[in-house]
């Protein structure tokens, strides 16, 4: 930071502050450090991952240890730590959607964008998030989200109409 007065806090936007406000409200005073899913959840939701200098100004806004919010971070799959498309692909691979036809669904995907699984097309639109255990919708498998919306019963058809309909 350029000065002493400056705090790394200061690259959180107003509507991250105050997103993370909220979170801190439903949390006692001495329990600060439980809104911190909430908070880099909405820091990756402006940003699509979290950087190093994000999270630090997390866990100087919050008032806690960078390496807990880092610990915190890097357990979760649902933060990504390195920079990703904007549209993030989640496809269920449980035994749920394994049986009624999910290596189809990420085979389709995979070749109709041209990437693997872990991997964000060149022109940085799409993320094909690494393979998920269980997104807890295995009455409508096999199924997938797109950024955190639940899209069940998939076939190609549906897939294409999906991803084809995204900016």
């Amino acid at each position: 930071m350029s000065t002493a007065t400056s705090r790394k806090s200061d690259l959180l936007s107003p509507e991250l502050k105050a997103e993370i406000d909220d979170w801190l409200s439903r949390y006692p005073e001495d329990r600060r450090e439980s809104a911190v899913l909430g908070a880099l959840r909405a820091v990756q939701h402006e940003d699509h991952y979290l950087s190093r200098e994000m999270m630090d100004a997390v866990a100087d806004y919050i008032g806690m240890p960078e390496i807990a919010v880092y610990e915190v971070a890097s357990f979760y799959s649902m933060f990504n730590l390195e920079p990703v498309g904007r549209h993030e692909i989640s496809i269920c691979t449980n035994i749920s959607c394994m049986l009624r036809g999910s290596d189809a669904v990420v085979d389709y995907i995979e070749k109709k964008l041209g990437v693997k699984l872990g991997e964000s097309t060149p022109d940085g639109k799409f993320f094909l998030k690494k393979e998920e255990e269980c997104l807890a919708a295995c009455c409508g498998a096999p199924m997938m989200q797109v950024d955190h919306v639940y899209h069940t019963d998939l076939t190609p058809e549906k897939i294409d109409e999906i991803l084809d309909g995204l900016e």
